[in-house]
C-alpha cells in the first residue's frame, strides 16, 4: 500500500531562513531520487534541494518567497512500501543521437569524449535543460553524487563553450582575445556585487541567443495620434478606480492579430533546424523589470480577450512579477514577445530574440513630430517600433510587411474590428 511522506529541507549548514525562489515540481508529478525539488537563494549561493526518495507529487507545501530552513516540509509525496533504490545509469539500447550542436564548430569547446552506451545520470529537468540548449548531456561529467549531472552542470558548459574561441585555421584571424583581468582597486574603492539569480539566468540565454540566432531589425514608426486619443478618453470614462488602459494593452491585441496575418512569425524551429512548428494559439509576453532582473510574464489566447481584458492581465501580471510570485506557468509558452522602454526614454534599440520565439517587437517613446500631408506639415505622435527577427525563419520583405501591418492597424485601431 502507498504511503505519504513528506520531503524536508536538510541540513545546509545555514541557521537562518532562506528565500524560496523556485518551485521545480507540480502536483502529481512522478519524482526520482536527487530530483530538484526547490530552489533556494541565500546572499551566499544558490541551492538546488533535492528529493531524498522517489514518489509522486500529492501537495505542496511552500510558496514562492517562503523562507525555509533546516527541517522545514517541502511536499507531501505518495510513496510505495518499499523506495526504490537510488537508480544507476542504465544501459542504452543504442547511442542517443546528439542534439543539433549548439555553437558552430568554429566554436565549439574540446569535451571529453562521450560515453558510448550509457545513458546520462541526471533529472527529467535536467535533460529538458539540455535539449532546450542544446547540449549533449553524454559528453558532460556530473558534479553531483555518483556523478549524477546537474543543472549548474550544464549551465557552466554553456557559459564555457560561449566564452571559447579555438585558434584553428579558419578561426584564428578573427578568434577573440581573453576577457581582461583587471584589478579595479588599483584605480580606487570598489565593491563586489553578486548577480541575482534571474540576471544570471538571463546572461546565460541572453548570450546563448545572441550568438546563435542571426538577428536582424528593422525600425519603424506607429501614427498614434487617434489610439492615444481614444485611450485618454476611455481611462476618462472609466475614473480613477476603473481600469488603466494602458498603450501596451493595444500592442498585444494588435500585434495578436499580425501573427495571424503573417503565421511564420507565430512559429518556432524545431530541434534539428530543418522544420517550422507553426502554432495555431496566440500567447504573448512582455518584459517587466523588478529588482532581480528582467522577467517575461505571457498572456494566454490574447486573440480572445478585449482590450480592456489584456490591461487587467498586464497589471496583474505585472504586479505579480515585481513581487516576484509568478508561477513557471505564467512565464512560459510564448510565442512573440513585447519589450516597452517607452515609460523610460529612447529612440529605438534592438531587442535580443526570446528564443525558441522567432521575433520580438521593441517599443520606444512616443513623441510628436510634424509630418506632411501632401498640403501642410501636421503634428502626428509618432511610436518607434524595432522589430528583431530570425533571418532563418524571416526574409527582410516579410518583416517590413509584417511591420507595415501592424503600423497600419496601430494608425487605424479600427482595423482590429476587420
Amino acid at each position: 500500500m502507498p504511503e505519504i511522506r513528506h520531503a524536508v529541507v536538510p541540513d545546509i549548514g545555514d541557521d537562518q531562513q532562506i528565500p524560496l525562489v523556485e518551485i521545480l515540481v507540480a502536483v502529481g508529478d512522478y519524482i526520482t531520487l536527487d530530483q530538484g525539488l526547490i530552489t533556494l537563494e541565500s546572499d551566499k549561493a544558490t541551492l538546488e534541494i533535492p528529493a531524498t526518495f522517489s514518489g509522486r507529487v500529492t501537495e505542496l507545501l511552500v510558496k514562492p518567497n517562503d523562507r525555509l530552513s533546516a527541517g522545514s516540509p517541502i511536499a507531501a509525496i505518495e510513496v510505495e512500501e518499499e523506495t526504490p533504490n537510488e537508480p544507476l545509469p542504465v544501459k542504452a539500447a543504442e547511442p542517443a543521437p546528439s542534439p543539433v550542436p549548439a555553437m558552430p564548430a568554429a566554436v565549439r569547446e574540446p569535451t571529453a569524449p562521450a560515453r558510448q552506451g550509457i545513458a546520462p545520470y541526471a533529472s527529467p529537468l535536467v535533460y529538458r535543460l539540455a535539449r532546450e540548449l542544446g547540449v549533449d548531456l553524454q559528453r558532460l561529467t556530473g558534479s553531483a553524487r555518483q556523478g549524477r549531472i546537474t543543472r549548474n552542470d550544464v549551465m557552466q558548459h554553456v557559459r564555457s563553450v560561449l566564452s571559447a574561441q579555438p585558434q584553428t585555421t579558419s578561426t584564428r584571424t578573427a578568434a577573440l582575445l581573453p576577457w581582461p583581468e583587471v584589478d579595479f582597486s588599483r584605480f580606487g574603492e570598489t565593491e563586489r556585487r553578486p548577480l541575482t539569480r534571474i540576471q544570471r539566468m538571463s546572461a546565460a540565454n541572453l548570450s546563448r541567443n545572441w550568438a546563435l540566432i542571426p538577428h536582424v531589425t528593422q525600425h519603424d514608426h506607429a501614427d498614434i495620434t487617434e489610439l492615444e486619443a481614444l485611450r485618454a478618453t476611455l481611462n476618462r470614462e472609466n475614473g480613477p478606480e476603473g481600469v488603466k488602459i494602458t498603450l501596451l494593452a493595444f500592442l498585444l491585441k494588435a500585434s495578436s492579430v499580425a501573427l495571424r496575418a503573417f503565421p511564420q512569425f507565430n512559429a518556432s524551429l524545431d530541434i534539428d533546424g530543418e522544420q517550422l512548428i507553426m502554432k495555431k494559439y496566440l500567447h504573448i509576453g512582455f518584459a517587466v523589470e523588478t529588482p532581480q532582473g528582467l522577467v517575461v510574464p505571457v498572456v494566454r489566447n490574447v486573440d480572445e480577450k478585449s482590450v480592456t481584458q489584456l490591461a487587467q492581465e498586464i497589471a496583474a501580471l505585472s504586479k505579480k512579477a515585481r513581487e516576484s510570485a509568478l508561477t513557471a506557468s505564467e512565464m512560459s509558452g510564448g510565442c512573440f514577445t513585447l519589450s516597452s522602454l517607452g515609460g523610460i526614454g529612447g529612440l529605438a534599440f534592438t531587442p535580443i530574440i526570446n528564443a525558441p520565439e522567432v521575433a520580438i517587437l521593441g517599443i520606444s517613446t512616443a513623441c510628436w513630430q510634424p509630418v506632411w500631408d501632401n498640403r501642410e506639415f501636421i503634428p502626428r505622435l509618432l511610436l518607434p517600433l524595432s522589430l528583431s527577427y530570425d533571418h532563418r525563419v524571416i526574409d527582410g520583405a516579410l518583416a517590413a510587411r509584417f511591420s507595415v501591418y501592424l503600423t497600419g492597424l496601430l494608425a487605424d485601431i479600427r482595423r482590429l474590428l476587420l
